[in-house]
């Protein structure tokens, strides 16, 4: 089990890996509109774990992490629109695409046992 703390930073480092995909992208109107989606929903995760982790609640803590959630899943989709539309290469996204992998995996394993 991760110390508490871990998340927080984990999301912290997704988000600045995001700021800085988003920096590199190409200056065309396609790229921009797409990679403000993914600066926007990619940088939500931690902000929205951070609300979380000081919820007043048990069932606070459990809808804000769902809220994670929610944003690991449309940053998902809008990498999927960078790849699919030729304005990156899978390649390059593919270790923010892991990320995104095992951070779902993670929240969706917290929600399960902050529900149990």
């Amino acid at each position: 089990m991760e110390p508490k703390g871990d998340l927080r930073e984990r999301t912290k480092s997704f988000a600045l890996r995001v700021v800085r995909m988003f920096s590199t992208l190409p200056k065309t109107s396609e790229a921009q509109v797409l990679g403000k989606q993914v600066l926007r929903s990619g940088t939500s995760i931690g902000a929205n774990y951070r609300e979380a982790f000081r919820g007043r609640s048990k069932a606070e803590f459990i809808a804000k992490c769902g809220d994670c959630l929610r944003e690991i899943e449309e940053t998902a989709y809008w990498l999927e629109l960078l790849v699919e539309a030729n304005i990156v290469s899978a390649g390059k996204l593919a270790p923010l695409r892991q990320e995104i992998d095992e951070l779902t995996a993670i929240f969706v394993t917290i929600i399960k046992k902050s529900k149990n």
